[in-house]
């Protein structure tokens, strides 16, 4: 046990040292980086004209992570997802899960200014086939709409799950 701390701690020891000599630069600064940036926040979220919860989403683990803080207006349903960029890859990844057991993987990316991630094949409670598609869309108006989609069809046909509204929440001063 002690020889495997020894080498964890030399292991760790090793690639600080190399990010040292490296300057520290932001491995996570580029601009694929920072596309879901605009997502970044305090935030009221309405569907349906009604509250359906608020979101705190921050940037974290050297601006390689933004993580998403969501608790319902009610406050009995809540979760948090990690969205980061994976470069091999060159796609958005998201991975979410919630206080009542549940989670989601998403994989994306940008598209026309929109942030689109879509789920791997899930099959529903009746035992068929879906997949989900989330759209995150920055307004002028600094809003964000997040549109959450699901086909039974394979993309034929979405069917709307859930059409949000992120307001920024007001500072109080």
């Amino acid at each position: 046990m002690t020889g495997r701390l020894i080498l964890s701690f030399s292991f760790l020891f090793f690639f600080g040292l190399l990010n040292a000599q490296s300057g520290g630069a932001c491995k996570c600064c580029e601009a694929a980086f920072r596309q879901f940036d605009f997502w970044v926040g305090d935030w009221e979220t309405t569907a349906n004209g009604k509250l359906a919860g608020t979101n705190h989403i921050v940037i974290l683990q050297d601006s390689c992570v933004i993580q998403e803080n969501w608790v319902s207006a009610g406050g009995q349903y809540t979760g948090t997802s990690y969205n980061f960029y994976d470069p091999q890859e060159k796609k958005w990844r998201q991975t979410w899960v919630d206080n009542q057991g549940g989670s989601l993987l998403l994989t994306g990316g940008l598209e026309n200014g929109s942030m689109v991630m879509y789920s791997g094949e899930m099959i529903n409670q009746a035992g068929k086939p879906y997949t989900n598609r989330i759209t995150w869309t920055p307004n002028p108006d600094g809003t964000v709409r997040q549109l959450w989609e699901a086909t039974t069809d394979g993309g034929a046909t979405w069917k709307s799950l859930f059409d949000g509204l992120y307001t920024r929440k007001k500072i109080n001063k």
